[in-house]
């Protein structure tokens, strides 16, 4: 799929974030653009990507190598979808940066287009220079819903014989290090009853009912869960989390339910297993659902695990937290609430991870989202630091 583009000399990194806002990749829709665009971009500065394609075309992740491709070099990943604008009282055009005071507003500014255009300058400076460690770019899709677009691109990673020894991961934290983030399992929970006419309630089995009765066994997990002693002071919430997200039951007020979903998330501390709680969970609905076969036997409760990701756990003494140490200035280490793709990397392709990357998730995912002009000097900076390092 070719996208016509025009040659493009950027003039600073607020110039390229501009043009990055103004592509709306929403997860939902295509990426295409942006990628061609940014492909583009290195083209003309001789710098060769590669594209790993989803959707027949639609969506694209893109790697590229600066400087040499026989050895490792330091990987600097990025999203470059956002969440919707849908829904959210915007004073601004969500898809044109707006430069207002010390801030510059648009859909993702500081998730994480931001860190993008900071790593496109950087290619054009690196582009004009001679590295002896190279720095490769990983620019994915799908991040917002799951981090699902990237493992298509850490397949192709993995094949290859030389990879990169570090990564990068820019996701907003203030331009502080993050050695780690909690693990994911997102699982939905289908409730099946006997209908009725509500007349006659009692003689049938409510499926909305059923759910909250396995609600109720996820609020017991979670209190279990904050009872104990298992913690990780450096997180905000500092231990494993239970939340349900949506339930969808019921066709009509005069109708008895049966069939209900409740969709359900778990977040684990490195310390917890999420399949464990998840087990422990379907061992509750085992028993919920045994409980009414007795009188029902089309009764049942089904657990399916919709999509999953690992934590991160770097050690604070690992040679990428010292290495980016020194490129940010500072040993003020942190964890983050948020997933990303680090996890990923760490676990399938053993690359020691930190997460790193201009901005706040204060700002993100909401109307309005900003990223300050400091933080994106900041994020500059420490790419002319990375860039001196592998010269």
């Amino acid at each position: 799929m070719g996208v016509a583009r025009e040659a493009f000399e950027p003039a600073s990194t607020l110039e390229l974030l501009d043009r990055l806002i103004a592509f709306p990749t929403v997860s939902c829709d295509p990426n295409r653009e942006l990628i061609e665009f940014v492909r583009g971009f290195l083209v003309e500065r001789g710098i060769a990507s590669e594209l790993y394609l989803a959707e027949r075309g639609r969506k694209a992740n893109l790697f590229a190598t600066l400087g040499p491709t026989d050895r490792p070099g330091i990987m600097l990943s990025g999203h470059t979808d956002v969440v919707p604008v849908e829904g959210q009282a915007w004073s601004k055009d969500p898809f044109r940066m707006t430069l207002d005071g010390e801030k510059a507003f648009g859909r993702g500014a500081a998730d994480m287009k931001g860190f993008l255009a900071c790593s496109l300058r950087l290619a054009h400076e690196a582009a004009r220079r001679e590295l002896s460690i190279p720095i490769h770019l990983a620019f994915s899709h799908d991040e917002e819903v799951g981090c699902l677009g990237v493992r298509s691109m850490i397949d192709g990673l993995a094949l290859r014989r030389v990879r990169p020894r570090f990564a990068i991961v820019g996701e907003p934290t203030s331009m502080r290090i993050a050695t780690g983030h909690k693990g994911k399992i997102a699982a939905r929970a289908t409730c099946c009853g006997v209908e009725a006419h509500s007349a006659l309630a009692p003689r049938s089995l409510n499926a909305i009912h059923l759910a909250c009765e396995f609600v109720a066994a996820v609020r017991d997990q979670q209190n279990a869960i904050e009872q104990g002693a298992t913690r990780d002071g450096a997180y905000d919430v500092p231990y494993t989390t239970l939340h349900v997200g949506r339930i969808n039951g019921g066709t009509g007020l005069n109708i008895v339910p049966n069939r209900c979903t409740v969709d359900f998330e778990i977040r684990n501390i490195a310390d917890d297993d999420a399949s464990a709680i998840l087990g422990r969970l379907a061992d509750a609905a085992a028993r919920l659902v045994a409980e009414r076969r007795r009188i029902f036997p089309q009764a049942d409760l089904r657990i399916d695990a919709l999509n999953a990701y690992p934590g991160l756990a770097t050690p604070a003494d690992a040679e990428v937290v010292r290495f980016m140490s020194d490129l940010v200035a500072c040993e003020d280490l942190t964890k983050v609430a948020f997933g990303t793709e680090g996890g990923l990397f760490a676990e399938r392709l053993c690359m020691p991870t930190v997460v790193c990357g201009p901005g706040s998730m204060d700002q993100g995912h909401r109307a309005d989202e900003f990223i300050a002009l400091q933080q994106i000097d900041a994020c500059d900076r420490m790419m002319d630091r990375l860039l001196q390092a592998c010269l």
